[in-house]
């Protein structure tokens, strides 16, 4: 795990809220990202992680405060805006055609074009050049995406994400329905868009995925901030302690009761 950058902040959030009818969402959320870090927004169902990667991704409109990107003030009304300005989102259903092909996935929408005809040879190069980039584990880009197991398909997704240079990218549950070998092959994938020099938000249940890749976790509570911990300087006890709102639960309670067990071994 990298050193978190002292860099600005590529994309930064501040007294962000943002209201459905009665219910307050989220309430003057501070966040952000600098290039070559990647954060963990984490939280309880209903904490507005949701609501503030929607935000992000230009899905909604905030109520309130101010979102800065590369340094200027921007306002984002839709996905494209996101897109446009460098905000890639990777949602946790992927969105992949099951029916094409990696290289059919990979430019679905932004197709090249010879004349008028697609310019498949160009496509299939900038997909073997992307795949590579992430250090991918993909035998071929002109098989069916339905034939690739869960951590392959994830690849494809976050290579597409990077078709439009992105300076930020933001990962939906990357990890959620995986078994362990294919976990590890998108962490590492993580790993690689973070020596690209991209901000990445990782939005995850799990917490030896947060611990193992992050730089820093953003908690969320009720739609509000709960605490911003650097990973070098926490624990997972700690984090979930925030997430909850409880000091004492089952998890810190467990570690309590085999830290004298250990000291004694």
């Amino acid at each position: 795990m990298s050193t978190t950058t002292t860099l600005a902040p590529v994309l930064s959030m501040t007294g962000v809220s943002k209201r459905f009818g009665a219910v307050q969402a989220l309430k003057d959320i501070d966040f952000d990202v600098a290039a070559g870090e990647v954060v963990a927004l984490v939280g309880d169902n209903g904490a507005g992680k949701s609501t503030l990667v929607k935000t992000i991704a230009g899905v909604y409109s905030p109520d309130g405060g101010e979102v800065v990107f590369d340094g200027s003030p921007v306002t984002i009304h839709s996905p494209s805006e996101a897109q446009a300005l460098g905000i890639a989102t990777v949602f946790q259903d992927l969105a992949l055609c099951d029916n094409l092909d990696v290289v059919g996935n990979l430019f679905l929408g932004n197709e090249v074009l010879r004349g008028r005809a697609l310019d498949e040879v160009t496509m299939e190069q900038e997909s073997w050049r992307l795949l590579r980039e992430l250090s991918a584990k993909i035998p071929s880009v002109r098989i069916p995406v339905a034939s690739l197991s869960g951590g392959q398909r994830q690849t494809v997704a976050i290579a597409r994400s990077l078709l439009g240079a992105p300076k930020v990218v933001m990962l939906d549950e990357p990890t959620a329905a995986l078994g362990v070998a294919q976990t590890a092959e998108v962490l590492n994938l993580v790993e690689r868009l973070r020596e690209k020099g991209l901000g990445v938000i990782l939005i995850s249940h799990n917490m030896s995925d947060v611990m193992a890749v992050a730089d820093r976790v953003a908690v969320l509570r009720l739609g509000r901030n709960n605490g911003d911990f650097r990973v070098a300087d926490t624990t997972s006890q700690e984090i979930i302690a925030a997430i909850t709102g409880a000091t004492t639960n089952a998890v810190t309670a467990r570690a309590a009761r085999r830290a004298p067990q250990e000291e004694q071994s």
